[in-house]
């Protein structure tokens, strides 16, 4: 399904709210400018991605443009500790909360709180789950991510263009593919994997493409944390195992850039040296350190997610809310958190390569050319 790219104008007015004391653990509460229209809580899961950074710092200048306050938190993936991130948010007279889980199964009961607070929640990115009080969605169109992901490593070795559209004449193979997939905590994971499987699976079974370890099946392939050590080891693992008899693998999906990263480092240490013979990687996020690899031929590719137009949904679906007012939304069937379909806002991504890194990342400001070759 294709959706637009929604560009939000975001709306003023909330209600003044008295500040309390400073927040716990990981964070960096904002309190630049006046902060008159109250206060507004934003929990992100780590600062081990830089990704999340990005997010967290554009969605909290954002709002602080609009007038608000924010105390903006980061967990350090530490369950107990964004629980009580957003219960100190909640305790300080937060007007509403931005929140990008980190087990999006896991904060029923703190966001009961915030419900009989009447603090709307927005989830950020990772759909929460298994609670009624989730207000609205804010995320990108995640199964098509996941296509965009297989596409970009089908179409490293020749087989497709980059919109998913087969080439004439392409290569019969067979190529040896691996599949990595996210953490099994992150709903996002699995909208990712199937949305890949939705393109790989047809090729699979023509013996264009073979999984070699036969593992293809989510709970095979899941990365805990989207941790790029854990990646290098199981890429290790699957090279010893595998690979051992002189084959080499020539496309591995993945769904993070920090899991690409790790993959590299296990096939350097295997042997492999970038050009011909390197596999085709894929990746996600757009990471400085991924688009540098993808100038070097590291990586193929990843998926580019404007963090900035993200925001700025976020900020315009609370501050909707906080005006009494519908935020704007796009879809309203398909994020089913276990307890009700949440209303959500998706943004459009797009697939980077060494190509179009000038028009997709420098001509839109989101890194400078000094930034990818330094």
């Amino acid at each position: 399904m294709k959706k637009n790219v929604f560009f939000a104008v975001v709306a003023a007015g909330a209600l003044v709210v008295s500040m309390a004391a400073c927040s716990s653990g990981g964070g960096s509460a904002g309190t630049a400018g006046s902060g008159d229209k109250g206060l507004i809580g934003v929990a992100m899961p780590t600062k081990s991605s830089e990704r999340w950074i990005a997010d967290g710092n554009a969605v909290k200048s954002q709002l602080e443009e609009q007038g608000f306050t924010v105390d903006l938190q980061y967990a350090e993936d530490d369950i107990p500790m964004q629980v009580s991130q957003i219960e100190n948010m909640i305790t300080k007279g937060a007007e509403a909360l931005i929140v990008a889980s980190i087990d999006g199964t896991t904060l029923t009961s703190v966001l009961q709180d915030a419900a009989d607070a009447d603090i709307p929640v927005i989830a950020y990115d990772r759909l929460i789950r298994d609670t009624e009080n989730v207000n609205y969605y804010a995320s990108f169109d995640n199964f098509k991510v996941g296509q965009q992901q297989a596409w970009s490593v089908l179409n490293g070795l020749g087989l497709v263009e980059l919109d998913g559209t087969a080439i004439e004449g392409a290569p019969a193979g067979p190529f040896n593919l691996e599949l990595f997939a996210g953490s099994l905590d992150d709903n996002n994971a699995f909208f990712f994997f199937n949305g890949a499987m939705d393109v790989f699976q047809p090729l699979i079974d023509d013996g264009v493409l073979v999984v070699k370890s036969n593992q293809t099946d989510i709970e095979q392939v899941a990365t805990l944390r989207w941790a790029g050590e854990e990646a290098q080891a199981r890429m290790e693992d699957l090279l010893t195992a595998q690979y051992s008899d002189g084959t080499v693998v020539n496309a591995i999906l993945s769904p993070y850039d920090g899991i690409s990263r790790g993959i590299i480092s296990a096939l350097e240490g295997s042997g492999y040296t970038v050009g011909d013979g390197w596999p085709v990687i894929s990746g996600q996020d757009a990471e400085i350190d991924s688009v540098k690899a993808i100038n070097s031929g590291e990586q193929y590719g990843t998926i580019f997610k404007d963090t900035r137009e993200l925001a700025a949904v976020a900020v315009d679906m609370a501050v909707a809310l906080l005006n009494g007012e519908e935020p704007e939304i796009n879809n309203t069937k398909d994020y089913d958190n276990g307890v009700k379909v949440v209303p959500s806002f998706l943004l459009d991504s797009a697939i980077v390569v060494k190509d179009n890194i000038p028009a997709l990342l420098i001509d839109s400001g989101y890194w400078t050319e000094a930034e990818i070759k330094g």
